[in-house]
């Protein structure tokens, strides 16, 4: 009997180690603020404490933004304010421009140093990169995970829409960075973002086929992801497209993933409330261990 304990007594210690050592990371394409999306209801301040209440409830360890712009960040600041933050606008590596920025929780993982570099042919410098439309920007962390005391990276991104050469060199610079900071993967890393491919892109392949890198979905132990994640603001839209991602280190366990597809209600001017989605992206998280 009493050696039944000792297994009970071990087992739940076991049980309880393991769940301190898991960290929830995610990806939020949060949609730059514009007067366009404002008028048909969509509008940053329409949304913005919606947004935030869902990120409240997940409690993400870190997690990766894109399209923010400055004043969004400084609301998500006001609004998160057990969270800091990493990144710079893209446009002049200052405010300009939106920020790929991660966000973390300081008593859960420490910060030991940070960075970004440009999407293009002179990573150290603002630039359009090969055929892209926009200004592209990868922001990188190195955490130190506070309960397991192990180091990792964290990478998020979002790359271009339009330039298809952009994404391919995009996806090759970040593989070679993230090779590079992490010592040839001797150290864990994370990447985020909107990647304006889904799963079935062949750059998608180049990323879970390079032995670097593995899609979260894939490799979760169980997953919620009813939905793609690209929604343009249409809620009662389907797609199984996934362009927006969570990659981590091979080694890396994937206990849980999912896609939120949560909604917020907003009154018309006739007084009745529609449903509508609280991004045009839906998030994505996952439950890992190192």
């Amino acid at each position: 009997m009493k050696r039944l304990l000792f297994s009970f007594v071990i087992s739940c210690f076991m049980c309880l180690c393991i769940a301190a050592q898991e960290l929830t990371v995610g990806s939020y394409n949060i949609r730059y603020m514009n007067n366009a999306d404002s008028a048909n209801g969509n509008g940053w301040h329409q949304r913005c404490q919606s947004l935030c209440d869902q990120i409240c409830w997940e409690r993400p360890d870190l997690f990766g933004t894109q399209e923010a712009l400055h004043t969004q960040i400084k609301d998500l600041e006001a609004h998160l304010p057990e969270y800091r933050w990493i990144g710079v606008g893209r446009d002049d590596g200052k405010k300009k421009g939106e920020y790929a920025a991660i966000f973390y929780h300081p008593a859960r993982v420490k910060l030991i140093e940070e960075g970004h570099f440009w999407l293009n042919e002179i990573p150290d410098r603002p630039a359009l990169g090969w055929d892209a439309a926009c200004i592209r920007i990868c922001t990188w962390g190195h955490f130190r995970d506070r309960k397991s005391r192990k180091d990792f990276f964290f990478f998020n991104l979002h790359m271009d829409h339009v330039g298809a050469v952009a994404r391919s060199e995009s996806a090759r610079l970040v593989m070679q960075r993230i090779i590079e900071m992490t010592g040839g993967g001797k150290k864990m890393a994370v990447l985020t973002g909107d990647f304006n491919v889904s799963q079935t892109d062949s750059l998608y392949n180049l990323f879970v086929s390079s032995g670097v890198l593995k899609d979260c979905y894939t490799a979760a132990s169980h997953r919620f992801a009813e939905n793609g994640t690209y929604n343009a603001f249409h809620g009662h839209a389907f797609t199984n497209e996934r362009i927006d991602h969570i990659f981590v280190s091979p080694a890396t366990l994937v206990e849980n993933y999912a896609i939120l597809t949560d909604s917020r209600w907003q009154a018309g001017e006739d007084g009745k409330k529609t449903r509508r989605t609280l991004s045009d992206h839906y998030p994505v998280f996952a439950r890992i261990r190192f």
